[in-house]
């Protein structure tokens, strides 16, 4: 009898816990464990790269029904670092990315679309450079639940999208250096404990 009731409690507790996960969530984004790595082709020769550090934001993310998530996510632009210090300060320059006037890049999503198994599909505006321009990110969802140090619910996203430089005034030098640039997108996102 002693068995089955611990066998009783414990599916009961297994239950509540799935339930706390499939509620809407709010997630502030964890700088920390997030990077947005872009890359480019460079004359057919190479791929070179570059990480913007420091997101911020927040995400909603509601998984009975993923079309109620939503995502918001702002990238100080001063914080690119390409690991060549001659080539971030001609990104960072009027040319490009135009950091003094323009210091910031924002992501928002306008629609969340539920694919097979932990695929999403996520359509957004993104702003950068003063300039407003539809992207589509394809996003894995690799783990929610309890973080395990932290003790709060905590998400976690891989991503990839891409979008044309042209279409943000930066294209210069194309087609030799790629107008299309890729995104590589990994998040971690923690909510206030309960």
């Amino acid at each position: 009898m002693r068995l089955v009731k611990h066998g009783l409690l414990a599916a009961l507790l297994s239950v509540a816990s799935g339930n706390a996960w499939a509620e809407k969530t709010e997630y502030t984004i964890d700088p920390t464990h997030t990077m947005i790595i872009a890359s480019w082709n460079h004359m057919g020769f190479s791929n070179p790269m570059a990480n913007f550090a420091d997101a911020s934001g927040k995400l909603v993310y509601d998984s009975a029904n993923p079309a109620a998530s939503t995502v918001r996510v702002e990238i100080p632009m001063q914080s690119l670092q390409s690991f060549v210090p001659a080539l971030d300060n001609e990104l960072k320059g009027k040319d490009f990315f135009d950091v003094a006037q323009y210091p910031k890049a924002v992501f928002t999503s306008r629609e969340v679309k539920s694919l097979s198994g932990d695929r999403l599909e996520v359509l957004g505006h993104l702003q950068l450079r003063g300039v407003t321009r539809p992207v589509t990110l394809n996003v894995t969802l690799n783990a929610q639940g309890e973080h395990p140090v932290k003790q709060v619910p905590a998400i976690g996203f891989d991503a990839t999208g891409s979008f044309r430089r042209s279409d943000f005034g930066m294209g210069q030098f194309a087609p030799l250096v790629s107008d299309v640039v890729e995104l590589r997108i990994t998040v971690e996102a923690h909510a206030d404990k309960k």
